[in-house]
Parts: structure tokens; C-alpha cells; sequence
């Protein structure tokens, strides 16, 4: 071993020695590593991968806390890979290119691979992106990336198209019990309550490093870790949300497909989630104006003025007072009849004319500005009048689409 891999081992170690909990009990094997058993349980794909030494490049998704930065780990340990790390928030182009060549003379000089770890790399542009390109393609590196983003959306094609993409979940609760149970050894001579230990099970949301950063805090700063040291501890649920990201959108749609669904609980359900998280809730509003005129239409036309009311109000009140309005209009469209015949007739309307031949207007339904359009018949045969028969008379629409129907109301 070189000098300064031997040096930056006994740094490793000692950084361990001081470093937070969490970091010290990260996984050494992959029998020692948490949930995620649909990518790593036995005789699964990516565990298959790390026993054979077969790796290919891979982006691993999910949520924090859920054991991306271990795996990651864990696959230089059982490839006897040399591990690299750095984020993608403080790191350039210029590192890319230092390290790259590093690994190069690694693999060159001692046929060493080199996992290069990530982290957060959706926040890499695409230029730093491009400078992984050459070298996961020839081998140099094989690049492991973590994200808390969908890839699809924020790492480039090309790099996605040359590695595996892997979906962690949110860890169970009895995932997060299992490394709690485990981090009580690191505190012999504390005692803790069982019911601390649920609430900081319940709060962690899934989230691994949350649970046991709270544990470690709660040791520090009693000998008896009651419920109430607990609470203070871990103080609020650990809340996922990406006001960008898949998260933000699948929380919205749930929230809309609820009120769509006349499920006044479950809306406010999701509806809490968004406020709790810190969702604009403009744009919570906004969505609720779309949706009273998409689903609700005229089956309830007060919908539509309800829902602008609520936007307008939540612009002139502001949170946290602007969640009871939420609230209160979030209800009344839950419980509205539905009707989406507006909607789907303009939908109708819109499919008919990319496929149908576009005909001039009727020459009935222009309008005469000059005695020369009058006498070419532009309105000849139209004539302003309340009288129903007439109108029914009429043609509307181009010859080709004569007696089309778009709107449909149901009732």
C-alpha cells in the first residue's frame, strides 16, 4: 500500500472515531446493511452485481436517509475498489478531471478500479455531467451517483443510458427499529423508555440518519431518555418534499385525484402534507381554480367562483391563516357534484381539428362590415333573435363537421 493511501486510511479511521453516529454505524457488509430488499435481499440485482464484481455504472434514487451513500460504500468494499467521494455541491469540473486522471494511473499502474460516489448529482450541470461521459464509457471509473430527483428529469440522457438506475424507498418502521436497537450500544449505561424509542421510530418518516442523529442527541444530553427528551430531540417529523421534484407532483396529484374522488379526508390528508411541508400555497390554489373548472363545470358553476375567491384570499392573507381557506374551499370541492363535459369537449373539439380539414367559417357566421362582404353573403340568413327554433335551424360549425357533438352533459 502507497504512503498516502495508508495515510488517508488512518485519517478515515480516525474521522470515524469522532465522526456523528450515523456515520459510524454505517454498514461494513451487506448483511449488516437495512432494508431495500427488492435491490439487495438475496438473489437480487444489484446484490448480484456487488458478489460477482460485475458492476456497470449506477444512479441510486431515493429519499434521504435511505442508505445510498452505504451502498455505495459497500460496492467499493466488495469490489476492493478504490473510493472516491465528493458532492456535487462543492465540487467542479476541474475535480472531475483530477480524479479521473488518478484513476487512470490506478487502473494503469496497480489494476485497481475506482468507484467514484456522487453525491447529490442532480445538481451537477450538464457540462460537469458531459466530463463523467469518456470514462464511464471506457472503464476508468465506475461512477455510483445519489440523487433525491427523478434522473429522468435531471441527470442527461447519455449518462443515464450507460449506467442502472436503482429506486430505494423510504425505509419501514421496523428498518428504522432494527438500526435504533442497534445504536443502543453505543450508550451502555443510558436507559431509554420504550415509548421515546417509538417516537423517534415514528418520526424519523423513513428516514435512517434522522432516527439515529435524534437518538445520539437525546443520549447527550440525558442519562434517561424519556418521551419528553425524545420530543425534544427530534422536535418535528422529518418531512421529504421536493418542491420541484416527483415528490412535489405525486403529492398534488394525490390531493387532486382525492377531491376528484369526493374524498373530502383523504384531500385534506394530502392537503396537510403540503402545508406541513412548506408547498407555495398559491400554488395549491391556483390548481384548486383549474380543477373547479375541469371536473366540477357547470354541473356546480359556484365552484369556479369559489375557488377564485380562495385564491385571491390566500393572496391577501397569507399562511399559516391561508391553510384554513385551503381548508374550507378544499371541502366544498371535495363534496361538489362532478362534470368534466366542458372539458372533454374541448379536448374533442381540439382533436377534431388536428385531424379534420380546417373549412373557411360559414358564410352566415361572418360578419358584413361592407356592402361588398354583404353582397358576397357574408351573414345573409343570420339574424339576432331569442327565438329558439331559429337557432336550432342554423349550422354553426364547418360543412365537414355538421351536426358534431362536443359538449355532452350528462343529466
Amino acid at each position: 500500500m502507497e504512503t498516502s493511501d495508508l495515510f488517508k486510511n488512518n485519517l478515515e479511521q480516525t474521522i470515524r472515531q469522532v465522526a456523528p453516529l450515523a456515520e459510524r454505524m454505517r454498514p461494513k457488509t451487506l448483511g449488516e446493511f437495512v432494508g431495500q430488499e427488492h435491490i439487495v435481499g438475496k438473489g437480487k440485482p444489484l446484490r448480484k452485481m456487488i458478489e460477482k464484481g460485475h458492476l456497470t455504472s449506477v444512479i441510486l434514487w431515493g429519499p434521504p436517509g435511505s442508505g445510498k451513500t452505504s451502498l455505495a460504500r459497500l460496492i467499493a468494499e466488495y469490489t476492493q475498489s478504490h473510493f472516491e467521494q465528493f458532492s456535487a455541491v462543492t465540487a467542479g469540473v476541474a475535480d472531475i478531471r483530477r480524479i479521473t486522471k488518478e484513476a487512470e494511473e490506478r487502473l494503469k499502474f496497480n489494476k485497481q478500479r475506482t468507484i467514484l460516489f456522487v453525491d447529490e448529482i442532480h445538481r451537477f450541470n450538464k457540462a460537469q455531467q458531459d466530463a463523467f461521459l469518456p470514462y464511464v464509457e471506457n472503464g476508468t471509473i465506475i461512477l455510483v451517483g445519489a440523487t433525491t430527483e427523478n434522473p429522468a428529469f435531471e441527470v442527461n440522457a447519455p449518462l443515464i443510458s450507460r449506467s442502472q438506475v436503482f429506486v430505494l424507498n423510504a425505509l419501514a418502521d421496523k428498518d428504522i427499529e432494527k438500526l435504533i436497537r442497534r445504536a443502543l450500544k453505543y450508550f451502555p449505561k443510558h436507559k431509554f423508555d420504550q415509548n421515546a424509542l417509538d417516537f423517534i421510530i415514528k418520526k424519523a418518516n423513513g428516514d435512517a440518519r434522522t432516527a439515529i442523529n435524534a437518538l445520539e442527541l437525546a443520549a447527550y444530553t440525558a442519562k434517561n431518555i424519556t418521551l419528553k427528551v425524545a420530543e425534544e430531540a427530534i422536535q418535528k417529523k422529518a418531512i421529504y418534499y421536493d418542491k420541484k421534484g416527483d415528490w412535489h407532483y405525486d403529492t398534488i396529484s394525490a390531493f387532486i385525484k382525492s377531491m376528484r374522488g369526493s374524498d373530502p379526508d383523504a384531500a385534506l390528508y394530502w392537503l396537510a402534507r403540503m402545508i406541513k411541508a412548506g408547498e407555495d400555497p398559491v400554488f395549491i390554489a391556483r390548481r384548486m381554480v383549474i380543477f373547479a373548472s375541469e371536473d366540477i363545470g357547470n354541473k356546480l358553476p359556484t365552484a369556479l367562483v369559489v375557488a377564485t375567491a380562495c385564491l385571491q384570499a390566500v393572496h391577501m392573507v397569507g399562511m399559516p391563516e391561508a391553510g384554513i381557506i385551503l381548508a374550507q374551499v378544499t371541502t366544498y370541492l371535495a363534496t361538489a357534484p362532478k362534470s368534466r363535459a366542458s372539458y372533454d369537449g374541448l379536448m374533442a373539439a381540439m382533436k377534431d381539428i388536428d385531424e379534420k380539414r380546417l373549412e373557411p367559417v360559414p358564410l352566415h357566421l361572418r360578419n358584413p362590415v361592407t356592402d361588398l362582404m354583404a353582397d358576397l353573403g357574408y351573414g345573409k340568413g343570420y339574424q339576432w333573435t331569442d327565438d329558439k327554433e331559429f337557432h336550432r335551424k342554423l349550422e354553426f360549425l364547418p360543412k365537414n363537421l355538421k351536426g358534431r357533438k362536443y359538449y355532452r352533459p350528462k343529466n
